[in-house]
């Protein structure tokens, strides 16, 4: 990625001796490499070029026109991912009035619009609000898009998310089973979006004390991310970690431990001994000695944290 860096700042400056500073392609390329930025963690430095291309689109196009609207969510999107909630909020607000403008009241850019909101909400612990923009997004894709498309699929999986985030898992677990029938029909069996759904409904059984259900589902998984990915993969760790982690909450200690060790080890070697997984593990390891009164094993895990 930061070998486009020059590329982006080039066709920046070429635009801008070509085109005067006020041009709709120069606000492109302010957004090319605003966007550049972020995705680098570079927020400081991306936010002013998307202030900046905004700047030239409103003075260009007007307040009502699609570029706008990119613009507008581009910049609610930065604010969200720093959690400056109260300065995304009117953004997002401003970029669903135009779409309902130019769009009408049924449209699927104004129910990724309502999403959007619905997200900052969530985020905000405003789930009230939140499940009201969910319902009206999943409805409205429902109407124009039919009841087997993605981002039907994607609209239910936020519903499902919210009520597991306030434990309303009798709500949810329909949601998550609709979703992975869904996804395998859409899909494919062996998709890795369909693993994810595993793993959301065995994390809502697991939530529940419902073990005995989570188990084969965290297995599954596992088993499709080694067929995919063969046996020395990040997301095989993640998966071992899972089950491992279910075993834990059982007392089935015995059996949890060679799962951590083993998602340590290929942590380890994957990822390296300072990446955040490997914390994780050692966290995971030390915590299962901890909870057998095993202090002597877990104290040096501890101090082994990055």
């Amino acid at each position: 990625m930061k070998k486009q860096s020059p590329s982006y700042k080039q066709a920046l400056e070429m635009r801008l001796n070509l085109l005067g500073a006020e041009h709709l392609n120069v606000a492109q390329s302010l957004n090319n490499l605003a966007g550049l930025y972020r995705n680098q963690g570079r927020h400081e430095e991306a936010e002013p070029l998307y202030k900046q291309a905004l700047e030239i689109r409103l003075k260009r196009l007007g307040t009502v026109h699609p570029e706008i609207v990119s613009s507008l969510n581009n910049l609610a999107s930065l604010y969200y991912s720093q959690k400056r909630y109260e300065e995304a909020e009117p953004l997002y607000k401003q970029a669903l009035e135009i779409r309902l403008k130019l769009l009408g009241t049924a449209h699927p850019d104004v129910a990724t619009s309502l999403n959007d909101l619905g997200g900052l909400y969530r985020s905000q612990g405003r789930y009230e609000e939140a499940e009201l923009l969910y319902k009206q997004a999943l409805e409205m894709s429902w109407r124009l898009l039919g009841t087997e498309h993605p981002d039907v699929v994607t609209n239910l999986n936020h519903l499902a998310e919210l009520y597991n985030a306030q434990g309303r898992y009798e709500e949810a677990d329909p949601l998550y089973k609709q979703i992975l029938g869904m996804k395998r029909k859409l899909l494919g069996n062996e998709h890795p979006e369909v693993v994810t759904s595993l793993n959301n409904l065995a994390e809502l059984y697991r939530s529940q004390g419902r073990y005995e259900e989570a188990d084969p589902l965290y297995k599954q998984a596992l088993e499709m991310r080694r067929k995919r990915l063969g046996n020395e993969h990040p997301d095989v760790a993640t998966s071992l970690n899972n089950l491992a982690g279910l075993y834990d909450s059982q007392g089935r200690y015995k059996e949890a431990e060679p799962l951590y060790k083993q998602a340590l080890e290929m942590s380890r070697k994957l990822l390296g001994n300072e990446h955040p997984d490997v914390a994780t593990s050692l966290n995971n390891l030390a915590e299962l000695y901890r909870s057998q009164g095993h202090f002597q094993e877990a104290e040096p895990l501890f101090k082994k944290k990055p």
